[in-house]
């Protein structure tokens, strides 16, 4: 913005042609002063709360979805006794993000989902304890971290400081030792929400996240693979996927979080899930619980404001049955990072007490 304005003056007086020319060139000159102050403020914005975390993202070309194969549930008990040879195990290579709000130790690697036939990064931090010779024969509990939409991998690590936060927690014993893994939820572009849902001929971000994702973090780190041991998290459209994920597999997961999330998916209007009636019945976490033919093994800690999760959260605590447990807190506060961050280290000690470390 500076360059514009300096441009702009500097050029201002040497207009030269005919008055309605001059005018014109002026106008210019204001218009783009005004558009690349526009730019400025949403790159500020974005650079603060790493909503897209690439120009492709932003421009909505970016497409994650190699294939839209038919998924089986082979492994229904997510144990891997389904009596099939279990598969190779794929090794990752990591590397650092690429981002200066990251901190050095979240590790990045770019996965192929072999069930889901998505492709996208997921960025991984282990805890303080993990390289330490005593832990070396010890396996840990995991944390999914998943974003609203639109929203980057690294926005749990960047803007909320999840691992920054935690890692004298867990050094003092005030959090359990917790692996911390992010993948990408933003798989389509155009506008386009998956829901966290297998949507047929469009994409599988269900396969992806509970378990393409899950399977590789179990192949390359010393992962509890226990779903009694897993745990998803989000914020806003990430918090109503951390919701659904939660109801929908108690057999991958114990706990889940939720931090100003909903529980009808129409609530984001570019929801693909919300555009197929039956897609919005199946995904909505209290429509799976009521149906569920057991309640679910599954502690949810659901936080909101009025107006803005809360009620969501009541409503699933009216409906969960035993051994369901739901945790409703009422926070205050805009539908923003500046209330979610400072309710990190809390919540994160609300599950030590669901996944205690594992000494």
């Amino acid at each position: 913005m500076p360059a514009s304005i300096a441009a702009a003056l500097l050029l201002w007086g040497r207009v030269r042609g005919p008055q309605p020319v001059q005018v014109l060139a002026r106008l210019v000159m204001i218009l783009a002063c005004q558009v690349t102050a526009v730019v400025m403020v949403f790159v500020m914005v974005n650079n603060a709360n790493l909503i897209y975390g690439s120009w492709s993202d932003l421009l909505g070309t970016g497409n994650h979805v190699r294939a839209v194969p038919q998924v089986s549930s082979d492994d229904p008990a997510g144990d891997g006794k389904s009596g099939k040879s279990p598969e190779p195990k794929v090794i990752q290579s990591f590397k650092n993000v690429d981002d200066p709000k990251v901190p050095g130790d979240v590790k990045r690697t770019d996965l192929k989902g072999r069930l889901s036939g998505v492709d996208g990064e997921v960025l991984v931090w282990t805890p303080p304890q993990y390289d330490k010779p005593e832990f070396k024969d010890k396996k840990f509990p995991v944390v999914e971290l998943l974003p609203g939409y639109p929203g980057s991998s690294s926005t749990w690590y960047g803007t909320l400081k999840v691992s920054e936060q935690l890692k004298p927690l867990m050094e003092s014993g005030q959090v359990a030792p917790f692996i911390l893994v992010s993948p990408r939820t933003l798989l389509l572009g155009k506008g386009q929400d998956t829901g966290c849902a297998d949507v047929p001929g469009k994409v599988n971000a269900d396969t992806w996240l509970s378990r393409d994702v899950p399977q590789m973090v179990l192949d390359n780190f010393r992962a509890d693979p226990s779903p009694d041991r897993w745990a998803v998290a989000g914020y806003s459209a990430g918090a109503h996927c951390a919701t659904k994920l939660g109801a929908e597999h108690p057999n991958r997961y114990r706990a889940s979080i939720s931090l100003s999330g909903y529980n009808d998916p129409s609530l984001e209007p570019d929801s693909l899930t919300a555009k197929d009636p039956a897609l919005r019945e199946k995904s909505n976490p209290l429509n799976i619980l009521k149906t569920a033919p057991q309640p679910p093994k599954v502690a949810f800690y659901l936080s909101g404001d009025k107006g803005d999760g809360y009620e969501a959260a009541l409503a699933l605590k009216a409906a969960a049955k035993a051994p369901t447990t739901v945790t409703a807190v009422e926070s205050s506060g805009a539908h923003s990072s500046d209330v979610w961050k400072p309710m990190v280290p809390d919540v994160f000690k609300w599950l030590t007490t669901i996944i205690p470390a594992n000494h």
